[in-house]
């Protein structure tokens, strides 16, 4: 154990870890959070200047959060904008359409969700509940899933033409760590929330969510709006990762002074490819 004498002493990290050394204490875990916190710190610091840019330049970008369920979509969305300028970014979570949108155009509630000139989008699930959710879960008719497919690489098309950037995460989970994510989230009462009776489907139609993925992949993945696959069986190294893809993707003003490494790691966050081993088989 350490001593109150012990911390006195400490000034710097390796400080620390000498004592540690010395005491035959195994602080490994506490160092890997050290520098998780570290890189995140870091790498917020370059979101924010980002931020600035794209206000600055006007862009308009949307970045897409989509995968199974417990993926670890919504903590990272928490990490990328809790230090972004709220007047100037946005998240967009949608609920269920109502009967009025089920009866309008289907892409015509996220439209107008898009990013204003200078804006941020981030999207907690988007249009893309079509190709997977919904057919999976039998939420829409066969014909309106055809329709879908067949529409939304020229609706991107057009977004591309209009100068929106969209980015499109896909939050890649095995069968396995998706199960102790439920189970944890049954025990912890903060979030017992997030687990739904859609949820408990996720498992037992795990095969059928495969088939409708890889179909989405195949015919929504474009030169002009690819999807980008992020390992996330480690959530705090995906969130790491997806941030520096993010940040490789604009050359803004600061860039070159950045503190830390912004090119993400191939073994964790890559383009799709139909021959790419993926752990959400």
């Amino acid at each position: 154990m350490f001593t109150l004498e012990n911390l006195n002493q400490v000034k710097k990290r390796k400080h620390l870890i000498n004592i540690a050394d010395q005491k035959n204490i195994n602080i490994k875990k506490v160092i890997k959070k050290l520098r998780y916190e570290e890189e995140l710190r870091f790498l917020q610091g370059e979101l924010v200047n980002l931020q600035q840019w794209i206000a600055n330049n006007k862009l308009r970008v949307a970045v897409i959060f989509e995968g199974r369920d417990a993926a670890g979509k919504g903590g990272s969305i928490k990490r990328f904008t809790e230090h972004l300028n709220p007047r100037s970014m946005r998240i967009v979570a949608l609920s269920k359409p109502t009967e009025v949108e089920k009866g309008q155009w289907y892409f015509r509630r996220y439209i107008k969700e898009l990013p204003n000139p200078g804006e941020i989008v981030f999207f907690d699930r988007s249009w893309y509940n079509r190709a997977v959710v919904e057919p999976v879960m039998d939420f829409c008719t066969n014909r309106q899933y055809q329709k879908f497919m067949v529409q939304v690489p020229e609706f991107e098309h057009m977004l591309y033409e209009d100068g929106i950037i969209v980015i499109k995460f896909w939050f890649s989970i095995s069968k396995d760590e998706q199960k102790k994510r439920f189970d944890a989230r049954l025990k912890n009462p903060l979030k017992r929330w997030k687990f739904s009776p859609v949820d408990m489907q996720g498992q037992k139609l795990w095969d059928e969510y495969t088939k409708y993925k890889e179909q989405m992949f195949s015919k929504t993945h474009t030169t002009f709006s690819p999807w980008i696959i992020v390992n996330t069986n480690n959530k705090k190294t995906a969130r790491l990762e997806s941030m520096r893809y993010i940040l490789s993707k604009f050359e803004y003003t600061g860039k070159l002074d950045a503190k830390t490494t912004l090119l993400p790691d191939p073994n964790i966050i890559a383009r799709y490819y139909r021959h790419i081993e993926q752990i959400d088989i």
